[in-house]
């Protein structure tokens, strides 16, 4: 089973992804007139000025939620992974690819805005609503739904536990039943809450957990301080193959760079549409735009934090994929946290075991979160009317479950399966998103022209000729009554 599951992931987590979402992000770029740099002030300017509302979460609270999916154990395990096989010149690929993605994070979560939905008294959205109202295949979004549901709710979470608990267990000797009991009552708190706690919870601790990973990147490059330069240009040269040691997996770098971001910052992939959604907004743009800026975030920030740690200290390897060591600095430790681990042992010696196995913990449990909202929106999707109200309480003992599960077993299986749907989401995501451009840009050039009347944008799509913007026509409509009323 094992073997055939690999196989499958294999496939699905190919090449051909890769240059799908690199392709994806560019043509975004293009069409949209690079819309991720050319609003950069914006985006910083939005991340604030949105509030919550009875129904909807803040802009801040949506990004924040999204970040929380983001930024997981893989910006310190994927990064090492990406130098060690692509060399020091990935990580400029990386950020190649996060500045492309950032066009792409923008249509889909501006996607989600559009056709999301008020279910109850929460909004909710996200790539299967949008293929329902958007592109009108029902199939299509039932089965996204279902891939979705699945693997956030069943196969994902146990993966994420099971570092977490395994860390532990290798760093304080705690035993993994505990942990995940401590685990279990620590989400149960915030998921049994609803949409509002969660969003309140991801608020507080993504921040601190970004800002403290960065403050450890601080003091390892102030130790190493005169090594900066040096630093940067191998990256810069080993990118473009000018390094007389990477000169010649200039192409890995590429590969393993483009991959390590699109892995990582999830853009055109789905996973920031969910949260996307939940923002109260004026218009869909401005959510567009605060999505784009948590890629930024994610690679930009954490996983080059990783990749900086790494490189100025020398505590890594490369070994290109079917060939020899290159650097074997590390000989005979398997890429990934150890990296970062050595890393920080350089600077302050036994803290290095202690800040990783914390690090992977808010990474890991922030991720969580993020899993569990994704999943019961897409529950949600599934059971729309709400006929069975009791399913989102099971669901949220059944996710705790597989929380505890994957605390106590090994992951490998369930980590492949997760994988696998994952993967096919991107697929599915990414066609879907390039089928609804037009809708995309529509909503874009509408935020542009608006702005430059020097006016708040407030979206319209009968305006605009968008059909099956159901919540937005209901609510311009409610907002009409009201003034009739009030001049009344």
């Amino acid at each position: 089973m094992q073997a055939i599951v690999d196989w499958l992931v294999s496939q699905v987590w190919s090449l051909g992804l890769v240059i799908f979402a690199l392709g994806a992000g560019l043509y975004f770029t293009l069409l949209t007139r690079f819309v991720q740099i050319r609003y950069i002030k914006e985006m910083i300017k939005l991340l604030f000025e949105g509030k919550s509302s009875e129904s909807g979460v803040s802009s801040f609270q949506a990004f924040c939620m999204a970040l929380a999916g983001r930024v997981g154990i893989g910006n310190i395990a994927g990064v090492a992974t990406a130098i060690a096989f692509g060399g020091p010149g990935a990580v400029f690929w990386m950020w190649v690819m996060a500045i492309l993605g950032g066009a792409s994070a923008f249509i889909e979560s501006t996607l989600a805005q559009v056709y999301k939905r008020k279910i109850g008294n929460e909004y909710r959205g996200g790539t299967p609503y949008f293929i329902e109202k958007g592109l009108n295949i029902k199939w299509f979004a039932i089965l996204v739904a279902i891939v979705v549901t699945v693997s956030y709710g069943m196969l994902m979470p146990g993966i994420q536990s099971n570092t977490i608990a395994v860390s532990f267990e290798n760093t304080t000797g705690i035993n993994t039943s505990m942990t995940g009991i401590v685990l279990v009552a620590l989400l149960a708190v915030i998921i049994f809450g609803g949409v509002k706690r969660i969003a309140s919870v991801a608020d507080k601790v993504v921040p601190f957990m970004a800002v403290g990973y960065v403050i450890m990147t601080i003091i390892i490059l102030g130790a190493n301080f005169s090594e900066i330069p040096a630093m940067f240009a191998l990256i810069f040269s080993s990118a473009f193959g000018a390094n007389e040691i990477f000169g010649g997996i200039v192409g890995a770098a590429i590969a393993w760079g483009v991959k390590r971001a699109v892995f990582s910052n999830v853009a055109g992939v789905g996973e920031g549409t969910y949260s996307s959604a939940a923002a109260e907004v004026s218009h869909p743009a401005k959510q567009g735009l605060v999505q784009a800026f948590s890629v930024y975030i994610d690679t930009i920030v954490v996983c080059t934090a990783t990749a900086l740690m790494i490189l100025i200290t020398g505590m890594y390897s490369v070994t290109p994929e079917g060939g020899s060591p290159i650097v074997d600095t590390m000989s005979g430790v398997e890429a990934g946290p150890l990296y970062t681990q050595a890393a920080v042992e350089t600077v302050l010696p036994g803290a290095g075991p202690l800040f990783v196995s914390i690090a992977l913990f808010f990474f890991a449990f922030t991720t969580l979160m993020a899993y569990y909202y994704i999943s019961e929106t897409t529950l949600l999707f599934l059971d729309k009317k709400m006929k069975f109200k009791w399913m989102k309480t099971v669901w949220k003992v059944l996710f705790l479950v597989m929380v505890y599960i994957g605390s106590v077993e090994s992951a490998s299986l369930l980590w492949a399966f997760g994988d696998l749907g994952i993967g096919s989401m991107a697929w599915l995501n990414l066609v879907a998103i390039l089928l609804l451009t037009k809708p995309a840009l529509k909503v874009l050039k509408d935020y542009d022209s608006q702005k430059k009347a020097g006016i708040d944008p407030v979206f319209d799509p009968v305006k605009l000729g968008i059909k099956g913007a159901d919540f937005w026509e209901e609510k311009l409509r409610k907002e009409k009554e009201n003034e009739k009323k009030s001049v009344g």
